[in-house]
């Protein structure tokens, strides 16, 4: 069981790159474990240090100045390779949700399985909020998944996104793919009983 998503008020951080790939996300070198933990130390690792391992001091995620559980990122965040790991580094390293105008599919999905909210905003909205985030890091969102809306009192804005309703259920719940079969048993048991031959 993972932890239930209900609404979630948060200041941000600002990632106004567009095409960040998966490769850039997690880079292919991390890819031995097979668990979902560790990954977070390596996000984004080849923007975050040099080739001597130092942070490289004007990246976003090395800057003191910002925090939070929102990634607020440019346009087709998550493109390239399916790879899974990508997700799981996001949910590893904190965040809870991530913002763009437009995932790659099966980014988008992977996060939802990592119990990762990815919401899909209008570019206006997105380049408001980078730039409002950029300018004022104690900038905060709320993101309301029972009404799906996201908001930024300082902007004056809200909008609704979209989301599977299975997948909101298993954010809501915290329940993985698996665990939410075993809730169902049940009903399952009984229907297996209701048509037995």
């Amino acid at each position: 069981m993972n932890d239930k998503f209900t609404t979630i008020t948060s200041t941000c951080v600002p990632l106004a790159i567009e095409n960040v790939d998966t490769d850039q996300i997690i880079p292919a070198r991390f890819l031995k474990a097979t668990s979902r933990d560790g990954f977070g130390e390596n996000l984004f690792h080849d923007w975050r240090y040099d080739r001597d391992g130092k942070p490289v001091r004007d990246f976003v995620l090395n800057d003191p100045r910002y925090s939070g559980s929102i990634l607020v990122a440019g346009k087709n965040f998550g493109c390239g390779s399916s790879r899974e790991h990508a997700a799981w580094a996001i949910h590893d390293y904190g965040f809870r949700v991530v913002v763009s105008s437009f995932f790659a599919d099966i980014h988008r999905n992977n996060e939802l399985n990592s119990f990762v909210l990815p919401v899909v905003i209008t570019q206006r909205f997105l380049d408001m909020l980078l730039q409002a985030v950029t300018d004022n890091p104690s900038t905060e969102v709320t993101v309301d998944l029972e009404h799906q809306t996201i908001a930024c009192r300082s902007l004056g804005i809200t909008e609704t996104f979209e989301i599977n309703p299975y997948k909101k259920y298993c954010l809501q719940n915290g329940l993985d793919d698996v665990e939410y079969l075993l809730s169902k048993m049940p009903e399952i048991k009984k229907f297996e009983q209701d048509h037995e031959s």
